[in-house]
C-alpha cells in the first residue's frame, strides 16, 4: 500500500495518518509526503514517524518538495493543498467588501471561491498529470476547496477515479441528532445534494417525522441561535442543509444583501460574521504550526484516537474488500435526475474492491436543486474558465454567483472582478 498525501504540512495529515495506521491488518506500507514548504514538510514527516512508531506498525515514510520524486505507483493519492492563501485571504475579502459584497468565509463560491479556483486549478492539473503519468492506478481523494470546482475540473481532464471528501454530512446528521435530542444511531436520515449545499431530504425517528419537532423548537430564539441561518432557513424551505450558517449564508441570495438581515441572521464566527475567515485564517495557520511543531517536540502529546474523516473508510474498504458507505462528491451520472449531469453532487457512495459506486438518489424537491443549480453554473463557468484561460467566462461566473448577484449591479462586478484580477495577477493562471 502507498498513498501520497499533496500538501503534507496541513494539521489534516495527523488526522488523517492516524486513521489510516489505526486500520486493523493493514500493518505495512508507504506514506509519501509532498508539499512546498521545506520547513513545513520537515514537520509533517517527522510527525507521521511519530505516528507510525506509536500504532508499531511497519510503514515507512518517504517526502520531498518536487512530488515527480515520490509518488510514483501510489495507490491512493490524497490531495489538500492550498495555493498562495496567506498572501491572498486579504485580497479575497476587502477588494468585493468596496462593493458591498460581505463575506464570511469564501472560499467556496462568490469572488473569494472564485480567485480561490483560478488560484488552485492551475496547479492541481499539472498535479493530475504527473499522477497519471507515474501512478495510473491511483484512485484521488480530494479534499481541498473549493470542493467542487477541484473534483469537476479533475473529471474534465483526467479518467482517473476521484472522489471529493468533506465533513459536512457526517458532523451535520450528528448536529442533528443532538440538535432533536435522539441518539445518533437512531436517526434515519437521507441526503443529497451538492458540496456544502447538500439537503436532508429526510429526517425520521422510530418511524416519526422530525422536521414537524425540529421546526416546533427553531421558533424558539434561543435555539434558533444555535444555528442561525441553516434554522431559518429550513422554516422557509423545508429542509437542513449540510453545512455551516456562516457558508450557506453566502450560497443563497437572502441573508447577506443587506447590513440589516446579517444583523438578525447571523451570528459570530461561522454562524456569519463578516470578515471571519479573512481575519482568522492566518491565526489559525499560525495556529496549526505551532501545535505541529508542539507534537513533535513532546511538548503536546500525540494521541490515535480516530476521526470521522471518510480518507480510512475508503483506504480500508478498498483494502479488505468489506463494503463501506460514504458521502462522496462525484460526477452526476444520472444520480440526481434534476441536476446538471456531469456537474458534481454529493451522494451516498458503495466504497469496495472495485472502487466508488456512487448511488443512485432520484430527483430532489425541485426549489431545492433550483438552489443547488444556480451554484453549480457558477462552478461550471469557473472551471472551465481556466480549462478554456477565458477571463470573461471567469467574470461571468461571478455574475452568476447569488450573493455577487444580490448585491451588485453588472458594472459593478466587472469593476470589482477587474479590480481583483489585477491584484491576483501573480498568483493565478493568465486568462485570455
Amino acid at each position: 500500500m502507498k498513498i501520497s498525501i499533496i500538501g503534507a504540512g496541513s494539521m489534516f495529515t495527523r488526522a488523517l495518518t492516524v486513521d489510516i495506521l489505526t486500520i486493523e491488518g493493514l500493518e505495512e506500507g508507504v506514506f509519501a509526503l509532498v508539499d512546498i514548504d521545506p520547513k513545513r514538510l520537515e514537520l509533517a514527516h517527522k510527525l507521521v514517524e511519530m505516528v507510525i512508531a506509536k500504532t508499531g506498525k511497519n510503514w515507512k515514510v518517504i517526502s520531498s518538495t518536487d512530488r515527480r520524486e515520490v509518488i510514483a505507483d501510489s495507490d491512493f493519492v490524497i490531495n489538500q493543498i492550498e495555493v498562495s492563501g496567506l498572501e491572498t485571504v486579504r485580497l479575497d475579502y476587502e477588494i468585493p467588501l468596496k462593493y458591498g459584497v460581505k463575506q464570511c468565509i469564501g472560499d467556496t463560491l462568490g469572488p473569494g471561491g472564485l480567485f480561490k479556483t483560478l488560484r488552485t486549478l492551475p496547479a492541481w492539473i499539472e498535479i493530475v498529470r504527473d499522477i497519471e503519468d507515474l501512478a495510473p492506478g491511483a484512485m484521488i481523494l480530494n479534499y481541498t476547496n473549493p470542493m467542487s470546482a477541484v473534483v469537476l475540473a479533475t473529471t474534465r481532464i483526467t479518467d482517473l477515479p476521484v472522489v471529493g471528501l468533506c465533513h459536512s454530512v457526517q458532523g451535520t446528521s450528528r448536529k442533528l441528532a443532538e440538535m432533536l435530542g435522539v441518539p445518533y444511531e437512531e436517526l434515519k436520515w437521507e441526503c443529497a445534494g451538492i458540496n456544502h449545499m447538500a439537503w436532508f431530504t429526510t429526517l425520521e425517528h422510530n418511524g416519526q417525522d422530525m422536521y414537524p419537532v425540529l421546526k416546533e423548537k427553531a421558533k424558539d430564539p434561543e435555539f434558533l441561535a444555535l444555528d442561525p441561518v441553516r434554522l431559518d432557513a429550513m422554516l422557509y424551505l423545508g429542509a437542513f442543509v449540510t453545512e455551516s450558517s456562516g457558508h450557506f449564508s453566502e450560497y443563497i441570495p437572502y441573508y447577506r444583501k443587506r447590513q440589516d438581515l446579517i444583523d438578525k441572521h447571523c451570528g459570530a464566527g461561522y454562524d456569519g460574521e463578516t470578515g471571519f475567515y479573512a481575519t482568522q485564517w492566518p491565526t489559525w495557520r499560525a495556529n496549526t504550526d505551532r501545535e505541529i511543531q508542539q507534537l513533535v517536540s513532546g511538548e503536546k502529546e500525540l494521541t490515535l484516537k480516530r476521526s470521522h474523516e471518510y480518507a480510512a473508510v475508503i483506504i480500508e474498504a478498498v483494502f479488505k474488500n468489506e463494503p463501506a458507505v460514504i458521502y462522496g462528491n462525484v460526477k452526476n451520472t444520472g444520480l440526481i435526475e434534476n441536476l446538471p449531469q456531469d456537474g458534481i453532487v454529493e451522494v451516498a457512495c458503495m466504497i469496495n474492491r472495485n472502487g466508488i459506486n456512487p448511488c443512485y438518489f432520484g430527483r430532489l424537491p425541485e426549489h431545492l436543486a433550483a438552489l443547488n443549480r444556480s451554484n453549480m453554473a457558477f462552478f461550471e463557468l469557473a472551471v472551465e474558465s481556466v480549462l478554456q484561460k477565458d477571463r470573461e467566462m471567469a467574470m461571468r461566473a461571478l455574475m452568476m454567483d447569488p450573493l455577487t448577484a444580490a448585491v451588485c449591479s453588472l458594472s459593478e462586478i466587472k469593476a470589482m472582478f477587474d479590480e481583483l484580477y489585477e491584484a491576483q495577477k501573480d498568483y493565478i493562471a493568465e486568462l485570455n
